[in-house]
């Protein structure tokens, strides 16, 4: 099984690029057993969301 450490690494590499099946798999099978590592993810989806959100504002001066 992965550690929390390889997680984090590909939870953001997962962010610019797609992961393959096998680290899809053991990701998914971590997460399942992690609560730290799943509220790392939402963590950084909400990041994204938040950016994209800011970058796409129209009040932008």
């Amino acid at each position: 099984m992965l550690s929390c450490k390889e997680v984090s690494v590909l939870l953001s590499q997962a962010q610019e690029r797609r992961l393959g099946l096998g680290e899809r798999l053991g990701l998914e099978l971590h997460l399942m057993l992690c609560a730290g590592c799943t509220r790392f993810r939402r963590q950084l989806d909400f990041m994204r969301v938040a950016i994209r959100r800011y970058v796409n504002r129209e009040d932008r001066p």
